[in-house]
């Protein structure tokens, strides 16, 4: 098993809020992604495609087998690997996952990353439970596994995901090649990197609780409690920090009940005091993720990316499917072909620079945020603003106040990428 250290980047946070939790007919999903300090998240879009009977499909570290058809996706991704640490696709289903360890053991052997399924889900499925059962069957048929940093010392962890669309979401955790999976209908539910499904189990893996009492975990009498039966004994120190940012952020849920928008999970994703909005020793929230998902299917989806570290100090930017949406060029990394240290065996032997642009001027204001206050002040006024006139026509769009051409639609996120860019010129 992999060894801890201080700056081991195991945390993150997922938040949903299903009606009447929230203030609109809608549901709101939230994702922090924390990774290791300098590692660069970037955006990338992939539209719906078409592939050949029999084909096959590189991952991260392994070959799967293609599917005949998948869905226009929009990722936040760590830049060297090719799953996403969040995203959605163009049917409205949002997907976050977090690192967690249970008793089952995790192998350094490499199979699919838990972010490999996350893409591979919102892909395939056009549903939050048709995207589950994608992961899951992926899963017992590949496992998951390989080294979840661009580090030569390999880092591993399983799973736990949130799945959202615009009528429920799903709890998905997992231990190895088992599940346990909770369906959430109604109110506010959130994921800390530990496991969090007790006796309200709605789906599972046919070997679950055989498997457990196998093990001498349960004795197979009375209610079967999954978090229970597979957590750790011994949590590590980090896990309790988890623990904690768990109920924190339960709690910030619960203060902003039946009025959860999506400002609202914005602030919970910037909330320092939690420690939600992460900032300690080598890692650092790297990239977040807001989505609104109206449950009237003749409105759009909207989602809110970053594209670069620290919520507190970036701009979350709307992102909506349309004729227009294309990648935006000021956040895509550069690559590296076959020279990739992710590529090049034994791997991780060498460091690249994976900066796309709009990372690169955000680390310049950054610094002035840091060093010189009123430049600072006033390269974050210019960074409110931009984010309220983003949200501003998010709620237009939403109130049917604003209708513009599917063009300008899908285009929306490039102009607001545009106009954080200039402001960092």
């Amino acid at each position: 098993m992999a060894s801890w250290s201080p700056d081991t980047p195991c945390s993150c946070d997922c938040f949903v809020s299903v009606p009447p939790a929230s203030a609109i007919p809608a549901v709101i999903f939230a994702k922090n992604s924390d990774r290791p300090r300098e590692e660069v998240q970037e955006v990338v879009f992939v539209p719906a495609g078409t592939h050949v009977p029999g084909s096959r499909l590189q991952c991260t570290y392994i070959e799967v087998e293609q599917v005949s058809k998948t869905h226009a996706v929009i990722l936040s991704r760590p830049s060297w690997l090719w799953g996403a640490e969040m995203g959605a696709n163009d049917h409205g289903v949002c997907i976050g996952n977090e690192a967690v360890w249970t008793k089952e053991p995790v192998g350094t052997g490499e199979a699919l990353l838990g972010m490999d399924l996350l893409r591979l889900a919102l892909e395939r499925g056009s549903s939050a439970q048709e995207a589950l059962h994608v992961i899951t069957g992926l899963l017992e048929r590949y496992g998951q596994g390989g080294s979840c940093r661009e580090d030569p010392m390999p880092f591993c962890y399983h799973n736990t995901f949130l799945l959202a669309d615009r009528t429920e979401a799903w709890v998905l955790e997992t231990a190895g090649r088992l599940w346990a999976a909770q369906r959430i209908q109604e109110g506010a539910r959130n994921i800390s990197n530990q496991l969090s499904i007790g006796t309200d189990i709605s789906a599972e893996h046919p070997e679950l609780r055989p498997h457990a009492r196998a093990q001498g975990w349960w004795d197979g009498q009375g209610a079967f409690d999954f978090a229970q039966t597979f957590s750790l004994t011994q949590q590590p120190v980090r896990m309790e920090a988890a623990k904690a940012r768990f109920w924190a952020g339960q709690e910030l849920l619960q203060q902003r009940q039946g009025g959860i928008t999506a400002e609202a999970m914005m602030g919970i994703l910037r909330s320092k005091e939690s420690g939600i909005c992460m900032d300690s020793g080598g890692f650092r929230t790297t990239a977040s993720m807001v989505s609104v998902l109206p449950q009237d299917p003749t409105q759009p989806c909207v989602h809110f990316l970053t594209a670069t570290p620290d919520p507190s100090r970036s701009v979350f930017k709307p992102f909506i499917f349309g004729v227009g949406a294309a990648q935006v060029p000021q956040v895509l990394s550069p690559t590296f072909g076959a020279q990739d240290p992710v590529r090049s065996l034994p791997r991780f032997q060498t460091q690249v620079d994976r900066r796309h642009a709009l990372y690169r001027g955000h680390q310049v204001a950054l610094g002035l945020m840091e060093s010189e206050q009123d430049r600072g002040q006033q390269l974050r006024q210019k960074q409110r603003d931009l984010e309220q006139e983003g949200l501003e026509a998010v709620r237009g769009l939403l109130a049917r106040e604003w209708a513009p051409p599917p063009q300008e639609l899908g285009g929306l996120f490039q102009a607001f990428v545009e106009k954080e860019s200039r402001a960092y010129a």
